[in-house]
């Protein structure tokens, strides 16, 4: 039938940036999805971001990804959270119209030179001497291709559970692709079995509005992408209600009917994110539990109850929701349920996201353990990417995890494996000061611009804001304020001591209780900044110790990861090393000592007999 440089199974959030990568970067790319209609569906909330997740959506937009350019467009609400706490934490969340953002992404695809879409189910990935040479259809047709990129979501062999009832399907009714995952256990890849869910679909005519704690978008937006120049506007409210003790009772009373206390679901769910009817169980004395009520878009009437996820009958969803207040008269629109998928072992997976087997075969998004649509985009964005390199003959882009967000996520999965899907969150990262979602830009367009996928344009704008960020810090940092009558009564009313003798600017930046922005009035030599410089100014500033700490941190760290180790070593043979840690290590067979120190069984004792027994040996067993 043709053929590719590159074919991506899946047109979801992995799928979609992974094809948009390659097809960037120059390879001629193919995109199957089972349906042109489920294009960057959003089958749970239609939200991009969140806490750590909106850190991942920046990162995505600065290395030329499109997520944060399609979250700006399609947003109906945003907000900022925990802006109560540090900066490290501060994470963008839009709420998106669900129809649109289809609408928007496949548009997107449709117009992207090289890329070409192609509704088929994909059953078969043709291999020859371990190497990825083409893809079968399930209607025969036959792809020549130098690599793959699995982006399959929840969809292989996906069955829905929804009470007594479960059936074949993947989400939204979408007939799930069966034979790819036997293709893929007669070459060798270890498979599992993992779940989710997501709540019903309600009438936004049968909730009542005013029983319930309004969340309103804020009252100044900032995009997700650093490209966007337009304002976002909140065109929608969401809402927040509770659950009660009857809310629970109803739960417990039917526990017995839940697939997933009956043992009918066999795959492991989502810590992080789990049914209600898993919370109630779960956590017995807690009184009552949250539910963001939340539009599923501009025209449509349907609503989202975020933290209602259940696989439980529909007549016991229906009972239950109407113990809550606000939706005493709910309608259910679309019940909810719980799905069951295949996906890899990530401990198989390169951190290039290359299956370590089998050249040319990439793993992305869900299929990788993973859960999220902002940890699927981050995941098909790096797959994507070293795609095309290897087709080109290029070295991989490895991201490290002091680098970002995305390299945290990928070195978690590859490194550590995971036991249940894998949620990103701020404290899984060690460098959380300075892998702010603010600085995405100036942390990693330099690299997208490297790799090919930031115009030069774009590029040159980041060198014009860092260089106006640099001369005013520096102006900042020399400029004396001497102590006043003015400037003191100032000081003291905002909490902080007056001045005694003549004192930076820079210095009163520092405190807690000030400000670049506070201490405008005094400075008469301030000149206009855009506020995202002015933000930058003020973190540099005022967080300045700690940064470098961290900085610290990563130099050290960075000796670790230059001492590289051996591709397929045995490393039983190293005496002294425990023999559960020499099973690891063998298994996963880092890249370099700080790869391997990061593995679960691997201790820092284990680690020292490591560097004794490569410096012993020579320079000579480093790869």
């Amino acid at each position: 039938m043709g053929s590719y440089d590159v074919a991506v199974i899946g047109a979801g959030h992995a799928g979609i940036e992974a094809a948009l990568a390659s097809a960037r970067l120059g390879c001629t790319t193919a995109m199957f999805t089972i349906s042109l209609d489920q294009i960057a569906n959003m089958p749970c909330n239609p939200s991009i971001g969140g806490t750590a997740k909106g850190h991942l959506v920046r990162e995505i937009d600065a290395l030329g990804g499109e997520m944060g350019k399609a979250a700006d467009k399609c947003s109906i609400q945003s907000r900022m959270l925990n802006r109560g706490k540090g900066p490290a934490v501060h994470s963008l969340r839009a709420q998106a119209d669900r129809v649109l953002y289809h609408s928007y992404m496949k548009n997107v695809c449709e117009n992207q030179p090289n890329l070409h879409i192609k509704q088929a189910e994909i059953a078969e990935i043709l291999f020859e001497d371990g190497t990825v040479c083409g893809v079968v259809t399930s209607l025969g047709a036959v792809y020549k291709v130098k690599a793959v990129i699995i982006a399959g979501g929840t969809y292989l062999k996906g069955r829905i559970h929804v009470g007594e009832v479960s059936y074949e399907s993947g989400p939204d009714n979408v007939l799930p692709p069966q034979k790819l995952s036997d293709c893929l256990l007669s070459a060798g890849i270890t498979l599992r079995r993992f779940k989710t869910g997501t709540p019903c679909r309600v009438h936004r005519r049968s909730i009542d509005f005013s029983a319930m704690e309004v969340q309103h978008g804020d009252e100044t937006t900032v995009p997700f992408s650093f490209k966007t120049r337009d304002i976002i506007e909140n065109k929608a409210d969401c809402y927040i209600t509770y659950t009660n003790e009857n809310t629970h009772r109803v739960i417990r009373e039917n526990l017995h009917r839940s697939p997933l206390y009956s043992g009918r679901i066999e795959g492991v769910g989502p810590r992080y994110c789990p049914s209600i009817e898993d919370k109630v169980v779960r956590f017995p004395d807690k009184e009552r539990h949250q539910i963001f009520v939340e539009p599923m878009g501009l025209d449509t009437d349907e609503y989202y109850l975020q933290g209602m996820s259940s696989s439980l009958p529909e007549d016991v969803q229906l009972a239950f929701l109407r113990t809550v207040k606000g939706l005493e008269n709910v309608e259910i629109m679309r019940p909810a349920y719980a799905i069951e998928y295949d996906c890899c072992d990530s401990t198989e997976l390169k951190l290039s996201l290359e299956f370590k087997k089998i050249s040319g075969l990439f793993g992305a998004g869900q299929f990788n353990g993973s859960s999220g649509y902002e940890e699927a985009a981050a995941q098909g964005l790096v797959a994507g990417i070293n795609a095309a390199r290897q087709i080109k003959g290029q070295q991989p882009v490895i991201f490290e995890r002091s680098q970002s967000y995305i390299g945290t996520l990928i070195d978690d999965l590859v490194t550590k494996g995971v036991a249940d899907p894998y949620r990103m969150m701020t404290s899984r990262s060690e460098y959380r000061l300075i892998l702010r979602q603010d600085n995405a830009d100036l942390r990693l367009t330099p690299l997208g611009y490297e790799i090919g996928l930031v115009s030069k344009d774009e590029y040159d704008a980041l060198l014009d804001k860092i260089s106006k960020i640099d001369a005013e810090i520096e102006r900042v940092s020399h400029l004396n304020l001497a102590p006043g009558d003015e400037i003191n009564a100032f000081l003291l009313k905002n909490g902080t001591s007056a001045l005694s003798t003549g004192t930076k600017m820079a210095d009163l930046i520092r405190r807690p209780q000030l400000g670049y922005d506070v201490l405008q009035q005094f400075d008469k030599n301030r000149t206009d900044l855009a506020s995202d410089i002015r933000e930058q100014v003020e973190l540099q500033i005022k967080y300045k110790g700690y940064i470098e700490k961290q900085l610290d941190l990563v130099e050290r760290m960075k000796k670790l990861e230059e001492k590289k180790l051996p591709e397929n070593f045995d490393y039983s043979a190293i005496k002294g090393l425990r023999l559960e840690a020499a099973e690891k290590l063998t298994k996963l067979a880092p890249s370099n000592i700080g790869q391997a120190s990061r593995i679960t069984g691997v201790s820092p004792a284990d680690i020292t007999v490591l560097m004794v027994y490569f410096e012993q040996n020579g320079d000579s067993f480093y790869a």
